[in-house]
C-alpha cells in the first residue's frame, strides 16, 4: 500500500496534488510520502516481531536523502553504509554511530578511521586482507572495532545478475568453506572484535527459497565456529527482499520473510540483524514529469517525450527494469507508445510499445516505485543537472533536495591558466 492516489480525477501524494507540485518546483522531481515511508518501515519490524533479539538497519544507498533518513532515525531504524560519505549522512539524520553497520568490499583506510570515530556498532569485513588493515587502523589508535565476516554462500538469488552478490563469481565476502579459517585468524587480532557473520545475496528478491539455502549455510558455519571455540553473537542477514514494480506482480510480505528467519535462525542464540531498503522505499516515491512532446514514428507507434530521462532514472537504462507510467489526470482514454527521454543516447529509453494513459504536450506523469535506487543515481549527463526532490506530509510539502542547474556545476570546473 502506499499514499498516492487518485482524488477528484488526479493523483495525489497523500493530500497533496502533483500538479501544484509541478507549478512550483517544476519537473522532472521525485516526490517522497512521509506517510509511506512509516508505515513501510513499521511493517517491516513487525514482521520480525517474533524474534526475541534484532537490529534493524536502513540500508542508506536505496535513498540516501536526509529528509528520508530522518524518517528513518524517528523510525528507531539504524544504518547500514557503504561509505565515508554514507556513514555522514547517517550521522547528520541523528542515527547513534553504535547503530551503524559499515558494509562494502572497498572501505579506505580514512573511512575505517571515521568509523572508528563515530563509535559505529558493527564494520563488515569482505577479506581477510580488509580485515587485517582494519585491525592495524584500529590498533594504532588503541581501539577494537567490532567486526562481522560477511561471507559469500554461493547461492543464486535468483534475480537480476548486475544486483546479485552471493555467487562464487561475485566480489562480495569471502569463500564460505574458507570462512572459519580466515575468522579464527582476524579473531587473534588485537584490533578485531570479531563477534559474528554476515550474508547479502542480493536485491529485489521475488522468492525466499534463496534466502532461505543461504541462512541455512550461514547456521551451519556459526556452529562450525562456536565448534571451535570462537564467539558469535550477531548473525548479519542483509536485505534484499523485492517490490512489484509491475501491477499485479505478488512479492513475499515482510511478515512471511520473519515467520522464514524465525523458522531457520532462531534457535542461534544470536542477535539478528537486517539492512532493508527497496523495500521500504521503493514504492514510497514516484518520479514527477511532463510530456514534452509526441512524435510519431515510422510504424505509428508514436514516441511520448518526457522532461525526465536516464541522468534522472538508471534504472531502466541500466537494468532493463520497469516502472509503471501513469497520467497525472487520466482521462480514461489510452495508447500504446514508447516512452522516452530528451538525452541523446537510444539507451534513454522508459519503455517500448507500452499501453499507457493516453497523452499529449504538457500532460503530467509519473514513473511510481521510483523511491528507491533513483535521485541516488542521479548524475549530470548532457549536462542536464540534477533532479530536484520534494516530501509530502499529509497537505503539505517541501523541497528536501534542490535542483542543482547545470550552471551551479560548471561555476565548480576550472580552465587551467596554460589554456588560456
Amino acid at each position: 500500500m502506499d499514499h498516492f492516489q487518485i482524488i477528484n480525477g488526479e493523483l495525489h501524494a497523500e493530500q497533496v496534488p502533483l500538479s501544484r507540485i509541478a507549478a512550483e518546483v517544476g519537473t522532472p522531481v521525485y516526490v517522497y510520502s512521509r506517510a509511506t515511508l512509516e508505515r513501510h518501515a513499521q511493517v517491516f519490524v513487525d514482521g520480525l516481531a517474533a524474534l526475541p533479539k534484532k537490529h534493524v538497519a536502513f540500508a542508506i544507498k536505496a535513498n540516501p536523502n536526509l529528509a528520508v533518513l530522518r524518517v528513518m532515525q524517528r523510525q528507531g531504524l539504524g544504518a547500514d553504509v557503504v561509505s565515508g560519505g554514507e556513514l555522514a549522512r547517517a550521522l547528520a539524520a541523528g542515527m547513534p554511530g553504535q547503530d551503524i553497520v559499515f558494509s562494502g568490499v572497498g572501505k579506505l583506510e580514512r573511512e575505517m578511521i571515521l568509523g572508528l570515530d563515530a563509535g559505529i556498532g558493527q564494520f563488515n569485513i569482505e577479506s581477510e586482507e580488509e580485515g587485517v588493515e582494519l585491525a592495524a587502523v584500529a590498533a594504532a589508535r588503541r581501539q577494537r572495532a567490532a567486526c562481522a565476516l560477511r561471507v559469500n554462500p554461493d547461492v543464486d538469488a535468483r534475480t537480476h545478475e548486475k544486483i546479485s552478490t552471493g555467487k562464487a563469481e561475485n566480489k562480495f565476502g569471502v569463500p564460505i568453506d574458507r570462512a572459519a579459517g580466515i575468522y579464527a585468524r582476524l579473531a587473534a587480532l588485537p584490533g578485531l572484535d570479531m563477534r559474528g557473520v554476515a550474508v547479502h545475496i542480493g536485491s529485489q528478491l521475488q522468492q525466499l527459497q534463496p534466502l532461505e539455502d543461504a541462512f541455512v549455510k550461514l547456521g551451519a558455519l556459526i556452529a562450525e565456529l562456536r565448534a571451535n571455540g570462537q564467539t558469535v553473537t550477531h548473525a548479519d542477514l542483509g536485505g534484499g527482499l523485492g517490490v512489484p514494480y509491475k501491477a499485479g506482480e505478488v512479492f513475499p510480505t515482510p511478515a512471511e520473510y520473519g515467520a522464514m528467519v524465525a523458522r531457520v535462525c532462531g534457535n542461534w542464540d544470536v542477535t539478528l540483524m537486517f539492512e532493508p531498503g527497496r523495500v521500504i522505499v521503493g514504492n514510497a516515491g514516484v518520479l514527477l514529469t511532463r510530456a514534452i512532446r509526441v512524435k510519431r514514428s515510422s510504424n505509428n507507434t508514436p514516441f511520448v517525450i518526457v522532461d525526465a530521462a536516464m541522468n534522472d532514472l538508471a534504472r531502466p537504462a541500466m537494468y532493463g527494469a520497469w516502472h509503471d507510467f501513469e497520467a497525472v489526470r487520466p482521462t480514461g482514454q489510452k495508447m500504446t507508445a514508447h516512452i522516452v527521454g530528451p538525452i541523446c543516447e537510444t539507451g534513454d529509453t522508459f519503455a517500448m510499445d507500452r499501453e499507457i494513459d493516453a497523452l499529449v504536450a504538457g500532460d503530467l506523469a509519473v514513473f511510481r516505485t521510483a523511491g528507491a535506487y533513483g535521485a541516488t543515481m542521479a548524475s549530470s549527463y548532457n549536462s542536464r543537472g540534477f533532479v530536484a526532490e520534494v516530501m509530502v506530509d499529509g497537505d503539505q510539502f517541501a523541497v528536501v533536495a534542490d535542483r542543482i542547474l547545470p550552471e551551479a556545476i560548471t561555476a565548480a570546473e576550472r580552465v587551467p591558466a596554460w589554456l588560456d
